[in-house]
């Protein structure tokens, strides 16, 4: 039976000056996300629509939730398995597309280098990123393909890696 998680945040657009939106020039994209009881994130909107460069934008808090949650199912795989990992890191990268005044993310690439204690483990740690890419909410709730490119490393050495592939093996 499924279960129901609810989620909030708030958002509050700081932005308005003295103007307000009198024209698309005349107003900041600023803003502040909060949830309750964490520290407030500052957020803009991407320095290429009129945002602060010193903020996080949207884009970018949507690639760092996939790549969080990359993380933490892979880590629920690796655990599971029997894999100790010692460190995990990851330098997502997404393309979006722009076209009048809407737009649309393509992909988004994880590339997760992972630092493992066992090198007779690393086929089985490359796998495990197939199934965390199935178990990631996030990477199952968006329309565009989330790629896995990971490094398996043990004592500081390259053991295995694989080139970007889909989310899901079986998808066409």
């Amino acid at each position: 039976m499924p279960m129901r998680h609810s989620y909030a945040v708030e958002v509050e657009w700081t932005g308005a000056g003295e103007e307000g939106t009198r024209t698309y020039r005349s107003y900041a994209r600023d803003h502040v996300i909060r949830v309750e009881g964490l520290p407030e994130i500052l957020g803009s909107a991407d320095p290429t629509f009129r945002g602060d460069r010193a903020r996080h934008n949207p884009e970018q808090l949507l690639l760092a939730a996939l790549a969080q949650c990359h993380m933490l199912s892979y880590l629920h795989q690796a655990a599971s398995r029997g894999i100790v990992v010692t460190a995990y890191r990851d330098a997502a990268t997404g393309a979006m597309e722009t076209a009048g005044t809407g737009g649309r993310f393509t992909e988004a690439v994880l590339h997760p280098v992972v630092t493992i204690a066992d090198a007779s483990q690393a086929a089985d740690a490359l796998d495990a990123h197939r199934q965390a890419g199935i178990d990631c909410f996030i990477a199952s709730s968006v329309a565009f393909p989330v790629l896995h490119a990971p490094t398996i490393v043990v004592d500081g050495e390259v053991v295995a890696s694989a080139e970007a592939r889909a989310r899901r093996e079986d998808a066409a």
